[in-house]
């Protein structure tokens, strides 16, 4: 039993060591344990068995372990001592290695050699903690033995290397190589090299495996270099041992030369390699990365890597969804797994590497960020960045900041995206919290594109990720949506909708996080709130949603609760929410169910639910007016986006359409009769009614009956038999009422065409004489009707817009010159009282609070006449008969000439100063549908007038004009404006408001923006019509009057209406092309067609057109407009045109020359004045233009010399009010404007130019230095201005840019002056004594702003000293550079104002006697000390360019 513990005691010890001596000890402890046996002891009288006797080992036969009767380390010293002091010393040694040959030349005696020794019990307790060894391992623990029985060992390995493995699984080459690790000491470290390596390059494969890697376990340090020289010729030689031997080099201390000779090696294997062996490579070649080369070794490995391995996560996502499919063998799932495994583990190598080693993470985001964008970016690239982002914490913010750019610059798109999503969706699922975070943080940008791109980490992380991560991602996107940012706001509400759509089943699981926001819904506008109930509505009432009755029993309490509240905001909300639900509910669900054996109808009880639902809507909201128009709105958006089920269309219908009748159409022989204010007359009625016959609006005695009723209270009103309904609710109520018949009878409106041509019971609304008799309720009654009625005819227009025949087409031109004529008129009345407060045309929450203030509505002065001149025009005509006043014009379709234009003329010079801009009273009017502007296609349209018995009386000739194409063009340039090219989002807190930004565009916000750039393409043909007419048109003018605005028969009003056409169209033209949606792939084909159509203008169409030609040939159509430009607004929106094509390009340099001398010819042109305007040139506008121009131009610095130069002197020697003859744009009022410009842009162009190195050719510093001498030159012109103009804009101008200029000179100039010094010299003098004066008069400025004690002027007097001071250090610094320190002396400056008079002051005196010149470096010290305000240490400055003149003399 003792015997039995001892082995098993052994047996655990053993485990620890050697894998071997595992297989080998339960035999042998089983045999121990049969025998019994302690006594087969070896007998033997030679000299290798006496001396381990001697010193402690009892050897035994058969397969009982040798015994050690003292401690391992005890039997070595003695057997090293024996041996030592042995008389036949070193003889002995021979005699003992040869005893122990003869001892082992049975296997299974050397076997139990090689298999650890036994300890007698005696000495258990003198074990510590050391092993037991083997017999061989001990030897070899003796210096004087190690060589000898080494050389025995491989002498007897290879015996073994080509014989099976034996019966009791010990591997004998193995076992014999594992005796020489972890050795104390090897004597002959290259001997066991050499051996090592021979045996290597004889040994099997598997057998070559397992020997190199033991390298590191058996060799020294001293000889790693031979060792790694050895395997890098062997991995030449044998490409099957690549990764032993990468994986041993990497465990070497080697030199770092010949890493970089086996990494260049590995890296050209990279595409050969199998999966199971990537992993060990990519380590290596990340292990050997120096801080020196690793971003060349990065950006190798990333172009070599990704080639191969996009290839084979695509096959492994591949092999899963077929294992999901169909059944699999037990082999092909174990071979998917181990190809998983390999995955996972190439992927733990990579974040190894980045988590611990700096250099290589950021080495990886810098061939990132250094890739070219015109390069493809990989799916490896982003897994990545990711990866890096997420392990290593200080680099989050530069892999933002390069996410951000590479999502600029186009690089990172939504494909790439959703291919690295879809291959390596499960490295990617393990570091889903920081990809949450990030597509957080890219959420809170600001640029539309970044923003787009977080959204789609969300997306697809929900839509490749488990359960748990699209919980995760469902509880960000409700965090975004309850932040209260607007734009974060909507995108999340995006995302929701689009994960509706993905997914419908995973989001059921996570509606109860969506269901929360339900309690944040104050501060949501209406288009979030929409949003928000169509996602519930759809969770909850789609098919099969049975567990979704809790979401249902939420929405119906929470909308009941809304449209029951007495607040009507909250009303409101409740309205919006109710009819989105009924949308879904009453869905027509026929098509998905036409596969099925369903029914595609709703239910009775659904049908039920439904119509409850609407009447419970219709019953709260009729108490406010208000209220029913929102419901009206929100109803017929429902009914326009919503399929609906037929059994409610037909029920909608027959309700809205009765209704309708009677509550605001009456028969033309009942007009209501009653004592009303004014006269009722059946006006602008298209038909010849007879008084018995025909309909008409019944709008001003409902509006009258509705002011008495809120006058008398609504006590009367309530408990009236009749309900009246309020006129605010004619125009919303007519839309639901047209939607439902053309949702009914697809399209065809002829049940309500009679609405178009019908007249409405109004008064003469033209004001005449008795304007300003009027009471106040009066003149409030009759603004009212004009909105009313305006708001009617838009959405008569809005209705029949579409209609083809040209009879309709006609009668809805004539309407939209009574909305034109209607505006003109309420323009009159709101000049005479601005502050009355009109009904609004719509009642969603951004509109609730919003009113034109006086000072805004009211404008004496018409700043921009350009806009609003096509708004100052009175009406003609008489409006009881108002077909008879068509126009009959047969001339151009832009020419105007209505039959009373003079009177028009009149009106609008003498009544100017009363009009008002109907442009801040927007959100009264009802918005216009995108399908509107068909009317811009209508060119003559031939209308026939009957006569009462239907006889043909007449024919006239309809076509569009200038008013009503102005009228067009403004709502669609407003529409452009807030679509395609949205303003920044702005971060609002939670619980502030909102501002009311998009009013008035709710229908339009509905349409993606490619749906509105498509309706624009779709216009491009007849808006190019227009645009060409009015060019020839300004062409005519110019030749008739020599391009003089008030020339003999000038009409102005005319010239201002086709004036401001031309400004909307180019409006218009570039809102389009600068819509970033063209940068996506699926918008490209839009963008083809836009191109083609500007050139067809041109030539004829040609086929397969690149897109470089029709950007050229677009360019080129557009800039020969250029001629006919009348206005510089105009002019402005033109050349961003032309810029915009230009950065679609991708070869713009050829164009860019053209840009800047359109712009010069534009600056140098004389502009026509607006009406009691100095000048009709905005200063931003000229501002932008001027930039363009100097950004455009071949060189910045002759075109500045030329406009400071020449342009300045010639307005300096005008007169008062007139302007340059070179720039006419130049004028007094404009001066700062130019003089910042070019000041700004002196600055950036310098900065460009790189300091340059000694190191460069002669030809390179001459070019500089003369580029240098330009820059000064050009400096010192603008900094001598501020003598003649020195208003205080143009002197903080000089401070600020001052500065900056002189910091520019310090660190990119005198660089280049330090080694010009001597081959340039009188160069450099000139250059630094050009510049001394200009720094001269920089101080002086700094002494003006002191004595003016200008705040805004003085804050930048103290940075501007220290530069200056700098600059004198500077210079010393050059001239010691060039051994001419004798030359440089200081002295103090005399402060001085602009003009050159000695600033006198007490310090200023005290210092005059000290004001000599002192060539020793102390007097730079002593003005230091100096604490007189009025000393400027700076101005020290300006004396060592002085100095330097005296260099002459002393170099």
């Amino acid at each position: 039993m003792v015997s039995k513990r001892r082995l098993s005691k052994s047996e655990d010890k053993e485990a620890l060591t050697e894998d071997a001596s595992n297989a080998r000890k339960q035999p042998l402890s089983k045999k121990t344990k049969k025998s019994h046996v302690y006594n087969e002891v070896e007998e033997n009288d030679s000299t290798f068995v006496k001396l381990l006797k001697t010193s402690g080992v009892i050897l035994k036969t058969g397969e009982s372990q040798n015994q050690l009767a003292v401690d391992q380390i005890i039997f070595q010293k003695k057997l090293f001592q024996t041996l030592r002091k042995h008389p036949s010393y070193p003889k002995i040694i021979e005699e003992f290695v040869s005893g122990l040959e003869s001892y082992i030349e049975d296997q299974d005696i050397f076997r139990n050699c090689l298999l650890p020794c036994e300890r007698q019990q005696d000495e258990e307790t003198s074990m510590g903690t050391s092993y037991p060894k083997s017999l061989i391992k001990l030897l070899l623990g003796i210096d004087i033995l190690q060589p000898a029985i080494i050389k025995t060992l491989f002498e007897k390995l290879p015996e073994f290397l080509f014989e099976s493995v034996n019966s009791d699984g010990i591997n004998m080459p193995r076992l014999i190589i594992s005796q020489l690790k972890w050795l104390d000491r090897v004597v002959d470290g290259k001997d066991l090299t050499t051996k090592i390596m021979q045996l290597i390059s004889i040994a099997p494969v598997y057998l070559q495996h397992d020997f190199i890697t033991s390298l590191p376990e058996i060799l020294g340090d001293s000889q790693h270099a031979d060792v790694g020289k050895e395997l890098s010729d062997l991995l030449t030689e044998n490409t099957s041992l690549t990764v032993p031997i990468l994986d041993v080099l990497s465990s070497l201390r080697l030199d770092p030369q010949l890493l970089s000779k086996v990494r260049q090696l590995v890296m050209g294997k990279l595409s050969s390699v199998q999966l199971n062996d990537l992993p060990v490579i990519i380590k290596f070649i990340l292990h050997s990365v120096t801080a020196t080369d690793a971003l060349e070794v990065i950006s190798e490995l990333r172009e070599r890597l990704d080639l191969q391995h996009c290839i084979l996560p695509s096959l492994f996502q591949a092999s899963q969804s077929k294992l999901k499919n169909k059944g699999r063998t037990r082999s092909s799932g174990n071979q998917e797994n181990s190809d998983e495994d390999c995955v996972f583990l190439l992927f733990d190598v990579i974040k190894s590497a980045v988590r611990y080693e700096k250099i290589i993470s950021e080495a990886w985001i810098k061939a990132i960020e250094r890739t070219a964008p015109e390069s493809e970016h990989k799916t490896f690239d982003l897994v990545i960045l990711l990866i890096i982002y997420s392990t290593n914490t200080q680099t989050k913010k530069y892999i933002e900041r390069v996410l951000r750019n590479k999502i600029r610059s186009g690089c990172f798109q939504e494909q790439l995206l959703q291919a690295t999503f879809y291959i390596h969706h499960l490295v990617l699922k393990d570091v889903c919290p920081s990809i949450l975070s990030l597509a957080q943080n890219l959420l809170h940008s600001l640029d539309q594109s970044i923003i787009l791109f977080g959204s789609l980490l969300y997306k697809y992380a929900f839509k490749f990720f488990d359960t748990y991560c699209q919980q995760e991602v469902i509880g960000a996107l409700v965090t975004h949506i309850c932040s209260g940012s607007e734009a974060e706001v909507d995108i999340a509400l995006d995302v929701l909708l689009e994960l509706v759509v993905l997914n419908l089943s995973a989001m059921r699981l996570n509606a109860v996080f969506v269901k929360g926001i339900l309690d944040y819904l104050d501060k949501m506008s209406p288009r979030q709130i929409r949003k928000l109930f169509y996602i519930l509505s759809t969770l909850a009432f789609s098919k099969q949603h049975e567990g979704s009755s809790h979401i249902q029993d939420d929405m119906h309490l929470v909308v009941r609760k809304q449209l029951s509240s007495t607040i009507f905001k909250y009303k409101l909300i409740g309205i919006i929410g109710a009819i989105t639900m009924a949308g879904i509910m009453a869905a027509d669900r026929s098509r998905s169910l036409s596969l099925t054996q369903g029914k595609a109808d709703l239910s009775n009880e659904q049908y039920t639910q439904v119509t409850s639902l609407l009447q419970l809507v219709h019953s709260c909201s009729k108490q406010s007016p208000q209220a029913s128009v929102l419901y009206y709105d929100e109803f017929a958006n429902m009914i326009q986006i919503v399929k609906l089920a037929p059994k409610v269309l037909e029920w909608i219908g027959q309700t809205i359409f009765n209704d309708f009748q009677d509550a605001f159409v009456v028969d033309l022989c009942a007009i209501p009769k009653g004592d009303y204010p004014f006269p009722v007359k059946a006006l602008y009625g298209l038909e010849e009614y007879s008084s018995h016959d025909g309909i008409a609006i019944n709008l001003l005695p409902l509006l009258f009956s509705w002011d008495f009723s809120e006058d008398e209270g609504r006590t009367t009103s309530q408990e009236s038999d009749h309900k009246l309904v309020s006129p605010l609710c004619l125009a919303p109520y007519f839309r639901l009422l047209r939607l439902c018949v053309e949702k009914q009878h697809d399209g065809n409106l002829e049940e309500i065409d009679g609405l178009l041509d019908c007249p409405i019971l109004l008064t003469d609304l033209e004001p005449g004489e008795r304007l300003e008799s009027m009471t106040v309720k009066e003149h409030s009654f009759m603004c009212s009707l004009i909105y009313l009625t305006l708001n009617w005819f838009r959405e008569v227009v809005n209705a029949f817009c579409r209609e083809p025949s040209p009879e309709m087409k006609g009668k809805v031109l004539t309407r939209l010159k009574h909305i034109v004529d209607l505006q003109g008129i309420l323009e009159k009345y709101l000049a005479v009282i601005p502050d009355c407060i009109p009904p609004l045309g719509t009642f969603d929450l951004e509109t609730l609070d919003v009113t034109p203030h006086a000072s805004a509505a009211f404008s004496a002065k018409i700043k921009k006449q350009g806009i609003t001149g096509g708004r100052k025009r009175k009406a003609g005509g008489n409006k009881t008969s108002s077909h008879d006043t068509l126009s009959k014009e047969d001339g151009s379709e832009c020419d105007p000439t209505p039959s009373n234009r003079g009177q028009l003329e009149k009106e609008f010079k003498g009544k100017e100063e009363k009009t008002v801009s109907l442009q801040n009273y927007h959100f009264s009017f009802r918005e216009l549908d995108m399908e509107v502007f068909s009317i811009l296609r209508c060119g003559l349209v031939t209308k026939v007038i009957l006569d009462t018995e239907m006889h043909t009386k007449a024919t006239e000739v309809v076509q569009l004009q200038p008013p009503e194409l102005l009228f067009l063009l403004e709502d669609l340039s407003n529409k452009v404006e807030n679509m395609l090219t949205p303003s920044v989002a702005r971060r609002v807190p939670f619980l502030k408001s909102k501002g009311s930004q998009n009013i008035g565009l709710s229908y339009v916000q509905q349409r993606s923006g490619q749906e509105i750039a498509h309706c624009i393409v779709q216009l491009l043909t007849p808006m190019c019509n227009h645009l060409e007419n009015i060019h020839n048109y300004f062409q005519c003018l110019a030749v008739e009057n020599h391009s003089v605005v008030d020339g003999p028969g000038m009409r102005v009003q005319e010239y201002h209406l086709m004036s401001s056409c031309y400004q909307r169209l180019l409006q218009i033209f570039h809102g389009l092309f600068a819509w970033n949606g063209f940068f996506q792939p699926e918008n490209q084909n839009l963008l083809y067609s836009a191109l083609e159509v500007l050139t067809n203008r041109l030539k004829l169409r040609e086929p397969d057109q690149s897109l470089e030609e029709l950007l050229s040939q677009s360019f080129h159509y557009l800039q020969n407009f250029h001629h006919s430009i009348p206005s510089f607004q105009s002019a402005l929106y033109l050349i961003r045109l032309l810029m915009v094509i230009l950065e679609k390009s991708t070869a713009p340099t050829q164009n860019k020359e053209k840009i800047a001398s359109l712009a010069r010819q534009f600056l140098c042109r004389v502009w026509p004045s607006g009406e009691k305007e100095k000048s009709s040139i905005p200063n931003d506008q000229l501002h932008a233009l001027l930039s363009i121009y100097l950004e455009h131009t071949d060189s910045v610095l002759k075109a500045i010399e030329e406009i400071a130069g020449v342009g300045v002197p010639e307005l300096i020697n005008s007169s008062k009010d007139a302007s340059s003859s070179t720039f006419p744009t130049l004028t007094r009022h404009t001066f700062v404007i130019f003089f910042r410009v070019m000041m700004a842009e002196l600055v950036k162009t310098v900065k460009g130019l790189q300091a340059g190195t000694a190191a460069d050719s002669q030809q390179i510093h001459e070019e500089k230095l003369l580029y240098w001498n330009m820059a000064v030159r050009d400096f010192s012109i603008l900094i001598n201005l501020i003598k003649v103009f020195d208003s205080r804009p143009v002197l903080h101008v000089c401070l600020k840019y001052g500065r900056l200029f002189v910091e520019v000179f310090l660190k990119q100039c005198m660089p280049l002056l330090d080694f010009s010094f001597r081959k340039h010299r009188e160069d450099v003098l000139s250059l630094l004594e050009t510049f001394q004066m200009n720094t001269r008069l920089l101080h002086h400025l700094c002494g003006h702003s002191k004595i003016h004690q200008d705040v805004k002027l003085t804050k930048h007097v103290p940075f501007l000293k220290k530069t200056l001071e700098l600059l004198v250090c500077r210079v010393k610094a050059m001239l010691v550079l060039n051994n001419c320190r004798e030359a440089f002396w200081l002295g103090n400056l005399k402060n001085r104002d602009l003009q050159g008079e000695e600033i006198v002051s007490q310090n200023s005196q005290e210092s005059t006697a000290d004001e000599s010149e002192d060539d020793t470096s102390s007097q730079v010290s002593k003005n230091k000390a100096t604490k007189g305000g009025e000393e400027d240490e700076a101005s020290d400055g300006e004396k060592e360019q002085d100095s330097d003149e005296t260099d002459d003399d002393s170099d």
